[in-house]
């Protein structure tokens, strides 16, 4: 598991678990299927992914397909800090 995955998890567990055992939550667990992240919270989570890895996360990127489990947010993390840190990005 990679240090991203590890870091959500641990955020996921700390405030949104509530106490209830984290090994429920799998990588690929859909946290809105079973109601373990709200609307209110994948704010709260897009504002720690913005804060934690240095990106922003625009309207369109607020889609399951990139924060709804711990596999989908590693992979969109991982786009968006290439993103952020091309020669391109830098030069805009």
């Amino acid at each position: 598991m990679t240090d991203i995955k590890n870091r959500v998890r641990a955020y996921i567990s700390e405030n949104f678990l509530m106490g209830i055992k984290d090994s429920v939550v799998s990588d690929d667990t859909s946290f809105l299927d079973l109601g373990i992240i709200d609307s209110t919270g994948v704010i709260e989570l897009i504002t720690y992914l913005e804060e934690s890895y240095g990106f922003t996360v625009e309207d369109a990127e607020m889609i399951p397909d990139n924060l709804d489990s711990l596999s989908a947010i590693e992979r969109f993390v991982i786009r968006k800090t290439i993103i952020a840190s091309s020669p391109i990005q830098e030069a805009m």
